[in-house]
């Protein structure tokens, strides 16, 4: 028996060891960490357990029947993130570059269905050059199986996929189907075809950074929610993200003990905000002030700026905040910004996270370019997933709620729970300005002064439709309250919620615009 255990220390040693010092000094020589190494940065010190790891391939032909290293170039497993257990696999990219064959799929498969089976997220650390070419389709089969068991997982457990070097072709749409992706920059890149197929199908010549590295995809595709210049940096926010998170669609989100005060009262927001509407001012100013103690995680930070999605606390409870960003085209609500909040009003929907929505929006962004590119359809994205949400949702105006996208901004008549405003608040069809000229246009085009004629029907307009109890006296606020009382309402309106229950209609699934 201890010869017997000597030959498995060997060979576990081996397998920790990895294929090479040589392998190991190249992959840092990159800036980047082995697959161990980041494995041991996300997770509790000491916490993971490895599954598999003495799996080897099974192919033969191009030299590989003399090629078998342990885990296949994939290392998977379990551990903890603050004591809450988290499945984890990270592509080793010193075996076969990480390259995806039969026995390394199957790995990720029983990972998969074991986190799903656990009700625990799931973490891919991936680095990996794509299928193994020399397993042929067997290798592209693994992917499907990816694939299904990424759908088969979305809304059940949180997924986030941690890009660590390149990613090309079938295998970036694992990632597009998990919840959140985090990305380094300058080390990790995204893409179907790369920069050769790119100049030799369309005479282009753009690097791999150029095409889909980090700040691209953070700011152009939006494919990239998160993105980081050092992968220490990256796993840090990748276990704060997991703090905030519940295990499974069948939890809650964790509540944590908050000393920053429930009642707190926010007198800076008077000054934060402006009373005229065509001032701008940083909305994210705003949430820190309401926020417990400050903190917030904004997803999707430099996509679609116009509009803030983040995660934070009020009282320790988790909640999503969708917020117009008046510093960003005036907060308007574009093609964008309706898929951005769209996607995270979903995400928050099927983790029980709760829903707050600081309006200040003047309409839809007016234009050729957005019309032909489908704000119809893709604006109603935003308004199927509020309707479509049963979290607690409360939605507070702040000053411009206009036209269509006040409705689809949680609006009371499309199934906010709660609807509260500051006395700021201007709820409308549109603007006076320009309610007067449709409503008025003949008296002054008529008026010997029509400039001072459109003032002052402008301000009658005003005074009559657009006064900040108009929408209040018409039950269609629940109440117009102090800015500095903001805090305590929502964490009180939060609080008789957190029992709420909707019946939803029996079907399939429903059938939201694309």
């Amino acid at each position: 028996m201890k010869s017997h255990i000597a030959e498995l220390v060997g060979i576990r040693e081996s397998v920790l060891a990895g294929p090479s010092e040589k392998a190991t000094a190249a992959q840092h020589a990159k800036g980047k960490l082995t697959a161990r190494e980041r494995i041991e940065l996300l997770l509790d010190p000491g916490s993971f357990q490895e599954v598999e790891p003495l799996r080897r391939h099974r192919a033969t032909g191009f030299g590989l029947e003399a090629k078998k290293p342990y885990t296949d170039g994939v290392i998977t497993g379990w551990g903890t993130v603050e004591d809450r257990t988290v499945f984890v696999y990270a592509h080793d990219f010193r075996i076969f570059g990480g390259a995806l064959g039969e026995a390394h799929a199957t790995k990720i498969h029983k990972i998969m269905d074991m986190a799903i089976a656990a009700g625990a997220p799931l973490v891919s650390l991936n680095d990996g050059a794509g299928a193994r070419i020399q397993e042929g389709v067997t290798a592209l089969a693994g992917y499907g199986g990816i694939f299904r068991r990424n759908t088969a997982a979305s809304g059940v457990i949180p997924q986030i996929s941690v890009m660590l070097g390149p990613c090309a072709g079938g295998a970036a749409y694992s990632p597009a189907l998990t919840d959140f992706v985090f990305m380094v920059r300058e080390t990790s890149q995204m893409f179907i075809t790369g920069p050769d197929v790119v100049k030799a199908v369309t005479g282009e010549e753009i690097t791999q950074n150029g095409l889909g590295g980090a700040d691209v995809h953070a700011e152009t595709s939006g494919v990239c929610h998160f993105a980081y210049d050092d992968e220490e940096t990256c796993l840090e926010e990748v276990r704060y993200l997991l703090s905030l998170l519940p295990g499974n669609n069948r939890e809650n989100p964790p509540r944590t003990e908050c000393s920053d005060p429930a009642d707190r009262r926010c007198e800076a927001l008077a000054d934060l905000v402006p009373e005229d509407g065509n001032r701008p001012y940083d909305m994210t100013k705003v949430i820190e002030e309401i926020v417990d103690d400050g903190e917030f995680l904004e997803v999707h930070q430099r996509w679609a700026r116009n509009i803030i999605c983040a995660l934070a606390r009020l009282d320790g409870q988790v909640v999503g905040i969708i917020a117009n960003q008046p510093q960003t085209l005036a907060g308007v609500l574009d093609i964008e910004a309706s898929e951005k909040a769209a996607r995270f009003v979903q995400m928050c929907d099927a983790f029980s996270i709760p829903l707050v929505t600081l309006l200040d929006v003047p309409g839809f962004l007016p234009g050729v370019g957005q019309e032909h590119g489908g704000i119809i359809r893709r604006g109603a994205k935003l308004l199927y997933a509020y309707c479509n949400a049963t979290v607690p949702r409360i939605s507070l105006i702040l000053r411009k709620a206009y036209g269509g996208a006040y409705i689809v901004m949680d609006s009371q008549s499309i199934g906010a729970d709660l609807t509260f405003a500051w006395p700021t608040n201007e709820i409308a069809v549109m603007g006076a300005e320009g309610a007067a000229n449709v409503i008025f246009r003949r008296q002054i085009a008529d008026a010997e002064d029509p400039e001072a004629m459109r003032a002052r029907l402008v301000k009658e307009y005003k005074s009559e439709l657009m006064h900040p109890y108009y929408a209040a006296e018409r039950g269609l606020v629940d109440d117009v309250i102090d800015p500095a009382e903001t805090r305590e309402v929502l964490v009180r309106s939060l609080a008789m919620l957190r029992t709420k229950h909707a019946e939803s209609p029996a079907r399939k699934h429903g059938n939201p615009p694309q």
